[in-house]
């Protein structure tokens, strides 16, 4: 299906997505761009996202280790208590001395961005080149200021949480509630915003278009954020054999400019952000 990056974290499931993908990466010999991310709270005594130098340094070396290599770094989330110089001089350094190959930034608004590439410029060290946020139909808070400044630097973007843990398919429109397990069941917290009576009737306006064009819901919605002109592609994360149709009919799905502007105008960003 053309899908050539894998995204994991070093704290997703305590560090066994790691290793997870280490071991389909040696037994497949895979030819993906392996992405990562450091920050998140896997160290004892750890509270908060940390950035300072010598974390990055020491998680580095385990991501590599239990993936094999790393190519893309991203930091997780800002770290107020970290300067933003020595973050971004550690990440630097990494790609300087072939650690990784190129480095970004995960969880960040227009203003940290803007700080993030001034830094650099001041240090004249390499920029992050990558931005990794939630962005969807449901969650459009990035098109404001953070997008425009994205495209005219000229970085990468890769939205998370592309079908806003399954609110943007037909699973809750019939009032079902969330499954055992299930993303919203499991991370509600992170939709409680988007997991509203008045998104649920946008969602199934959104359905009514999908069918009249032979897709299914959630397919419409990946492939809205695929032609997106500031997204580079959607991260999708499919839990079952059967989330893998979406994204073959996404991958295949090809919008115009009215179809764009039509469901554009069914979730405008006032509303949904």
């Amino acid at each position: 299906m053309g899908i050539k990056v894998i995204d994991t974290a070093n704290s997703y499931a305590g560090g066994e997505s790691e290793r997870t993908v280490g071991r389909w990466l040696s037994d497949t010999g895979a030819d993906v761009v392996v992405t990562t991310k450091v920050g998140g709270r896997v160290e004892p005594g750890q509270h908060d996202v940390s950035l300072r130098a010598d974390h990055i340094g020491r998680q580095l070396v385990r991501s590599i280790e239990r993936l094999g290599r790393v190519d893309l770094y991203l930091s997780h989330g800002p770290d107020e208590s970290s300067s933003v110089a020595e973050t971004l001089s550690a990440f630097a350094e990494a790609q300087q001395t072939g650690l990784i190959r190129a480095f970004g930034c995960s969880n960040v608004d227009a203003a940290q961005l803007e700080e993030l590439l001034r830094t650099a410029d001041r240090l004249g060290i390499q920029r992050p080149g990558w931005v990794q946020n939630g962005f969807s139909l449901l969650a459009r808070q990035d098109e404001r200021d953070l997008l425009p400044l994205v495209r005219s630097e000229g970085l990468g973007y890769t939205p998370f949480s592309p079908l806003a843990g399954g609110l943007l398919s037909d699973r809750y429109l019939s009032g079902a509630p969330p499954e055992p397990g299930s993303r919203i069941d499991v991370a509600g917290v992170m939709y409680a915003d988007a997991n509203s009576a008045e998104n649920l009737e946008r969602v199934a306006e959104l359905a009514v278009i999908a069918r009249k064009m032979g897709v299914s819901t959630s397919a419409l919605a990946l492939a809205w954020l695929r032609s997106h002109p500031a997204v580079t592609a959607p991260i999708v994360s499919p839990r079952t054999a059967e989330h893998w149709t979406a994204v073959r009919e996404a991958v295949v799905l090809d919008l115009d400019g009215e179809i764009m502007e039509r469901i554009s105008d069914l979730f405008p960003p006032s509303a949904v952000a």
